[in-house]
C-alpha cells in the first residue's frame, strides 16, 4: 500500500514537473497572455496592476527553472 502511494506521488510530480514541449508552450503562451492582459488593463483603466506582472516576472521563470532541475535530476536518478 505504501509503495502504491509512493508511485502515485511520484507520478503526480512527474505530471507537473517533468519537462515536455507541451509544458514549454504552456509557459510561453501564459507569459504572452499575462503580458497582454497587464498592458490591456493599464490601457483601459490607467491603473497599474501587479498580478499579471508577477506571474510573468517571478512565477513563470521559477516554474520553468524548477521543471528543468527536476527533469535533470530525474534523468540522472534513472541511469
Amino acid at each position: 500500500m505504501a509503495r502504491k502511494k509512493l508511485k502515485t506521488a511520484q507520478n503526480e510530480f512527474d505530471k507537473w514537473l517533468l519537462l515536455s514541449w507541451k509544458k514549454v508552450w504552456i509557459v510561453v503562451v501564459t507569459g504572452f497572455v499575462s503580458i497582454m492582459l497587464h498592458n490591456l488593463i493599464y490601457a483601459l483603466f490607467n491603473v497599474e496592476e501587479a498580478f499579471f506582472f508577477i506571474i510573468v516576472v517571478f512565477l513563470l521563470p521559477l516554474y520553468f527553472i524548477i521543471m528543468i532541475l527536476y527533469t535533470i535530476i530525474n534523468k540522472i536518478k534513472r541511469r
